[in-house]
């Protein structure tokens, strides 16, 4: 029997007493497992191999895992410090056993839960008694972090390697693993005699140059076969919307903004007229710098101008009444809106001063310290954007968001009406999601108050939003959670199907 290089040595390397996976038989002949993979489905398919295909789980340590099979667990740590204090007798305090078993930040909380929970001891008051007979040596997750350091933890107990993953000590990744094995007919071509025969895979420049394509033997060609899938690089599909966005606003009249990620509060809020006793400018929301702690360069008589407003107000209000410290206002954080650009340049610090009509936008990257949860991120993407123009109204507010979400084939946008320290009137922004048929919050609007727009010398009307950009997102490829979008939860199959324009 003649047959192409690959599959004549395949199939001498198979066996037809035992299985032997495809990277063993690709070992065994020096050839590309992909070829090997191709050869033996070939194989196959002319009955003289059995290819099976099962999946196969790994299990290695993360980082957290590689340490503590190093020094030991901390809860055994803990416990062995304690046998030592003679704390099976008489309760040893808790700050001597955590200095005398070196353990050190999370550590001391890890040590503390596993200790009761694996029945070690008892802690009471701030001391430490433990029970003598316990047995840390013994213990099932410590015994199996060795073995999964050498490849071999798989056989561990599913209980022993659930915990060991919920701690995040162990990490899991499945495989596919294919193996082949000789059938009678396999046995039989051997027994009688392979040949290998001299056969071309492609027609080539050289030999339609030669002549010689009309007499070679070309290997025949399976256009049933499944091919190998080859996923190239692409531009993540959140980066492709931000790009569709730029190209939107651009086109209905906008200019770009650009600024500092990091930046004085001043700029992030005061100049916004947010309060700085408001509740978003504490820690709970706002993320603070420790080196730098605070901006020098600010324009004084604005600085004048935006604390005159927040104590006094203007002519036609009355201000907040309430403390302002220029200090908090030259504190740097980082920023958590993209309004502190929509500031530096309508107060003219960024480009120079502004004549209406002007129309500017940003998508950018803002921080905030919220819960995780399907619709918040700790960092995410902001579409900023403001017209400054005469006698604007809502009415041209909601033309704009029209307009725009249109080009996105997103028609059924909800207004409902907001307050906002900056902002009068305001409003929020809602879209129906295409798969859950839920109305989501998609951004914040409004008119710039006269406490906002004075102090930065812009005498006309300023109209004003903040959307964000992985809602939009949500409504444009239907995904139920933000988290799809990026990070660890993220389906890579979505990433590469997913549409961004309709």
């Amino acid at each position: 029997m003649k047959l192409p290089r690959t599959q004549a040595i395949v199939l001498e390397a198979a066996s037809a007493t035992e299985t032997r996976t495809i990277d063993t038989i690709a070992d065994t002949v020096d050839e590309n497992p992909t070829a090997v993979t191709r050869a033996a489905f070939e194989l196959e398919e002319a009955g003289l191999l059995r290819v099976d295909e099962h999946t196969a789980e790994s299990v290695t340590l993360t980082d957290e895992g590689e340490r503590y099979f190093d020094d030991g667990l901390p809860e055994n740590r803990l416990y062995w410090a304690a046998i030592e204090s003679g704390a099976d007798e008489t309760p040893v305090s808790m700050g001597d056993l955590i200095e005398q078993s070196d353990l050190d930040g999370s550590e001391i909380d890890i040590a503390l839960s596993n200790f009761a929970r694996k029945g070690y001891g008892t802690i009471e008051s701030g001391s430490v008694s433990v029970d003598a007979e316990a047995d840390p040596d013994s213990d099932p997750e410590a015994a199996a972090l060795p073995d999964i350091a050498d490849g071999t933890g798989g056989y561990h107990s599913a209980d022993v390697l659930d915990a060991l993953e919920r701690r995040g000590l162990m990490s899991r990744e499945k495989t596919s693993v294919r193996s082949i094995a000789l059938t009678d007919d396999g046995v039989t071509a051997l027994m009688d005699g392979i040949e290998v025969a001299d056969t071309v895979g492609q027609v080539t420049p050289d030999l339609l140059t030669n002549g010689e394509w009309r007499d070679v033997e070309f290997a025949d060609y399976n256009v049933e076969a499944d091919a190998e899938t080859i996923n190239g690089g692409k531009k993540h599909v959140l980066r492709r919307i931000g790009d569709r966005v730029k190209t939107v606003l651009v086109g209905m009249g906008f200019e770009e903004m650009d600024g500092p990620h990091v930046d004085a509060d001043f700029w992030i809020n005061d100049a916004l007229f947010m309060p700085q006793d408001h509740p978003a400018r504490t820690h709970w929301d706002r993320f603070a710098l420790s080196a730098p702690e605070r901006i020098d360069d600010l324009p004084e008589d604005l600085v004048e101008r935006v604390r005159q407003a927040h104590l006094e107000g203007i002519e036609d209000g009355d201000g907040y009444h309430s403390p302002w410290d220029e200090e908090f206002a030259r504190a740097l954080a980082l920023r958590g809106h993209t309004t502190s650009l929509s500031m530096r340049y309508l107060a003219g610090h960024s480009v120079g001063t502004l004549d209406p009509p002007q129309r500017y936008f940003s998508v950018e990257k803002v921080y905030r310290n919220d819960t995780l949860d399907a619709t918040h991120l700790l960092e995410f993407f902001q579409i900023e954007g403001w017209v400054m123009a005469e006698d604007l109204s809502v009415r041209d507010l909601m033309g704009t968001f029209t307009e725009f979400y249109r080009r996105f084939g997103i028609t059924d946008i909800r207004f409902k009406p907001h307050y906002n320290p900056y902002t009068e009137p305001s409003f929020e922004l809602f879209g129906r999601h295409p798969t859950t048929d839920e109305l989501i919050e998609i951004g914040n609007s409004g008119l710039f108050r006269p406490e906002v727009l004075e102090p930065l010398g812009v005498d006309c009307d300023v109209m004003a939003w903040g959307l964000a950009l992985e809602r939009l997102a949500m409504l444009i490829t239907g995904a139920e959670d933000i988290r799809d979008l990026h990070g660890t939860l993220t389906d890579l199959d979505f990433l590469r199907n997913a549409e961004v324009i309709h």
